[in-house]
């Protein structure tokens, strides 16, 4: 071997040494991605409570999962014809499976017409559509519409309750048993406000393709015209569902969800005195959570987030992404606080694989534990020939300088 190949040789081998001890934590700071909260006229202190006065309340971030806030939420009570979320829940998951269809009919049965409460005024061997059972249930409450449906899925509405329950307990409901598809009062038949809020969730997660149903107005069927219960439909707060529940038992209770610009909160309250009172504390629970709170979105979409700087590639940097879309929700009053930042060892070693986790998405909230997110390579970055690794190196650790 002559001597400038020895040379050579040395001089890869010291560098290949340094190479694969070089690397440092480093930090990158991330720009605020643009926000989809509503900005009030002044910011409203997250240390002042809405105004609720029901018994149970509930606020959370569809999103994130995040709480904003909780009264009583994991305490069972009396769920009334919110129950028939998890009614509905139960037929979209048949449709789902292509068991039933939208144009199938169902039969009333005697048990059915009979039903007590709320009803769609159905009447003894007519057969309704799936489809149009699904506006009974929704716009009318109709328990004779649930009792068609209980019947048709599990035999019997007792053996559709008990479908209901091990279905809820899947999802991850802690304090929820049912006994019947309607929510009539039994004592051995409850809810919490918490649960009621999970199946809201689920719901429009599972099956976006039913859920247009929540938003309509009225509903026409046996010429009767009668309009949905839930007056928030009307407002301007961008409510478009979910379901009302009423019983001497459990007063005056709504599940609703509520969008604006791109956001969206499910809240619930229950035992209300009327229907003005829950409308009321609803609506507090709305507008405090949409006018206290900025909502962060960093979509995927977008392109990358950032870029990481390369050691002995062919390129001095590659491109950062995530591999989901990102969300969190903050307290107004402390946006300004929150760190975002990406964090890895570098400079990178090349060669570099097209989504290969390189680095972390940090995310510090006041208050919190920081989150963390994986971010991969957005293309692929080779290695440097041999020949063209010394004076890589010796530029890079000189000048701290990557060829472009």
């Amino acid at each position: 071997m002559t001597w400038k190949k020895r040379l050579l040789v040395i001089f890869l081998c010291t560098f290949s040494a340094l190479s694969s001890v070089w690397g440092a934590k480093q930090s990158v700071h991330v720009p605020h991605p643009p926000t989809l909260g509503i900005a009030p006229k002044a910011p409203m202190p997250t240390s002042f409570a809405p105004e609720v006065h029901a018994p149970y309340a509930y606020l959370v971030d569809f999103s994130t999962g995040t709480v904003l806030f909780e009264k009583n939420a994991t305490v069972p009570m009396v769920p009334s014809s919110m129950t028939k979320l998890m009614t509905l829940y139960e037929l979209f998951s048949t449709l789902k499976k292509e068991r039933l269809h939208l144009t199938d009919t169902l039969s009333v049965s005697d048990q059915a017409w009979r039903a007590r409460g709320s009803r769609s005024f159905l009447n003894v061997g007519d057969r309704i559509t799936v489809e149009n059972l699904i506006r009974c249930i929704i716009v009318h409450s109709g328990n004779d519409a649930c009792v068609v449906v209980a019947e048709a899925l599990g035999g019997s509405e007792a053996l559709f309750a008990e479908m209901m329950t091990r279905t809820a307990q899947r999802l991850g409901a802690r304090a929820t048993q049912f006994r019947n598809a309607t929510g009539w009062p039994d004592e051995e038949h409850y809810a919490s406000a918490e649960d009621l809020a999970l199946f809201a969730r689920r719901l429009m997660t599972d099956f976006p393709e039913y859920y247009h149903y929540f938003s309509e107005k009225e509903f026409l069927i046996s010429g009767i015209l009668q309009r949905n219960r839930n007056a928030l439909l009307w407002r301007d707060l961008g409510v478009d569902g979910l379901k009302t529940g009423r019983t001497e038992a459990g007063g005056y209770g709504i599940v609703v969800s509520a969008q604006q610009k791109g956001h969206r909160l499910i809240a619930v309250v229950n035992g209300c005195t009327s229907d003005k009172e829950r409308i009321r504390n609803v609506e507090a629970l709305l507008r405090w959570g949409f006018n206290g709170f900025t909502f962060y979105k960093i979509a995927r979409s977008q392109g990358p987030l950032s870029s990481a700087e390369v050691w002995l590639g062919e390129r001095a940097t590659v491109d950062l992404e995530p591999d989901q879309d990102i969300c969190f929700i903050v307290p107004r009053l402390q946006a300004q606080n929150v760190k975002i930042e990406v964090v890895y060892q570098g400079p990178l070693k090349a060669p570099i694989e097209k989504g290969a986790q390189v680095a972390s998405l940090w995310i510090s909230i006041p208050g919190k534990e920081p989150m963390e997110y994986p971010l991969f390579a957005c293309t692929s970055v080779k290695q440097v020939s041999p020949l063209k690794r010394i004076p890589t190196a010796i530029t890079s650790l000189l000048f701290g300088a990557q060829p472009s």
